[in-house]
């Protein structure tokens, strides 16, 4: 499949690329970003995934992290991918900012107009990591994989849903229980239809009940100052919960004053660095 660069830049003595591809899985055209430590030029390395929240594209995280020095450092491969398809001319995809484009969710719509396009869950699963498997130089056998919001909610599902193919999962301010949340109700139920027991296939709250995974360690970041925590949209307490009932560990560190914005992620980027170089390097 072919790859088109659209940027290269030096930092921390590897390269921060910009790639854009067709995907014969949301067909359209779709861009992903992806650092490569300096490591990369002379053997493998282990790729972490991050997925962005609602109304991102790839540049965000790339642009406002600041993970770059730690992923040199530990010689990690940065996948960063959009957040949904674009330009598929459906009708309504950029009436809102929490349905369509950008707020992909994470998962394969099944309703119509949807269900063409908007299958960023077998994106991430498999088209994305076949197609960075074949062009970049990866150990495929190591693989992780973190997020914030939205994309904490992707990442989470991710590796619940499939148990030994991520070493590890973090997630800053992860939605962690859509189906009891707006923004889940109305992304789930526009993607998915109005049968709720179909939602509850891509909730990290639920799918942890049933998760035979109990070496997954999870790390978790949330801001205590968090707008979207304080308006019942990211319910953390459901998670850990039943996290806590099925014997999951689970790191959750409720930060101080802290809120939903970059400014926390850059805070924190290196803990979460670490806690998947300890899996990914081991």
């Amino acid at each position: 499949m072919a790859l088109k660069q659209v940027s290269s830049n030096k930092c921390f003595e590897g390269f921060q690329k910009v790639f854009e591809h067709d995907s014969a899985e949301l067909k359209c055209k779709m861009k992903f970003g992806i650092y490569l430590p300096p490591k990369a030029e002379t053997g493998k390395c282990p790729v972490l995934y991050w997925l962005s929240g609602l109304t991102c594209t790839e540049q965000n995280f790339i642009t406002k992290a600041g993970f770059h020095q730690a992923a040199a450092e530990h010689g990690l491969i940065v996948v960063a991918p959009d957040t949904s398809p674009r330009g598929c001319n459906i009708e309504g995809e950029d009436e809102s900012w929490d349905f369509g484009t950008g707020a992909g969710f994470y998962v394969d719509a099944t309703e119509d107009p949807w269900k063409t396009n908007y299958r960023m869950y077998s994106y991430i699963k498999d088209e994305l990591p076949k197609l960075i498997n074949a062009n970049f130089p990866t150990d495929p056998e190591r693989m992780s994989i973190f997020g914030h919001s939205m994309g904490g909610h992707g990442a989470l599902i991710l590796a619940l849903k499939n148990p030994g193919k991520y070493k590890s999962v973090s997630a800053f301010a992860p939605i962690c229980n859509p189906i009891q949340c707006q923004w889940g109700k109305k992304a789930l139920g526009g993607y998915l239809g109005s049968d709720v027991s179909k939602w509850e296939a891509y909730d990290a709250t639920q799918l942890v009940k049933s998760c035979p995974d109990s070496h997954l360690d999870i790390l978790i970041d949330q801001g205590k100052d968090d707008q979207f925590l304080s308006a019942g949209q990211l319910l953390p307490d459901n998670f850990i919960a039943a996290c806590t009932e099925r014997k999951i560990p689970v790191v959750f560190r409720l930060q101080q004053g802290y809120d939903h914005s970059y400014f926390f992620i850059a805070t924190f980027i290196n803990d979460h660095i670490k806690h998947h170089a300890k899996y990914l390097n081991a």
